[in-house]
């Protein structure tokens, strides 16, 4: 099985050093990356569209942050979509359990799910198997 790319845009260092835990410990993924906010991440992104291999395979994206929350990420990557030439897939993870979120989500083609934090191994092994 070849390693993917997983992305980690979210605004609390907490869950960060959490999810790289869990992360490493699935041994599922051979790069990780973290980033604060979504136009961190979004400023990355546009920076690799010359190189699909390292962009990328997986994203999991906050939806509440500041400077650029995961709604604006989704806008922009919406907007800029001509200029990243791969096929990014993308789950939301929040502690929020807003149904509107959960609905707002299905509007958007590259977002494939919507997960409660903490994410689990099983959860990676779930995303990974769809990848």
């Amino acid at each position: 099985m070849i390693k993917k790319t997983v992305w980690i845009i979210d605004d609390d260092p907490i869950y960060q050093t959490i999810i790289h835990k869990i992360i490493k410990k699935s041994d599922i993924f051979s790069m990780i990356c973290s980033f604060s906010n979504g136009q961190e991440a979004f400023d990355e992104l546009l920076n690799l569209t010359d190189s699909c291999t390292n962009s990328p395979d997986l994203i999991l994206l906050d939806v509440n942050m500041p400077i650029m929350d995961g709604w604006e990420f989704m806008d922009e990557m919406l907007l800029q979509q001509d200029k990243i030439k791969k096929n990014i897939v993308i789950y939301l993870v929040s502690s929020s359990i807003a149904l509107e979120d959960k609905t707002k989500a299905q509007s958007y083609s590259n977002i494939l799910g919507y997960l409660s934090k903490p994410i689990t191994i099983l959860d990676l092994v779930y995303i990974v198997s769809r990848l």
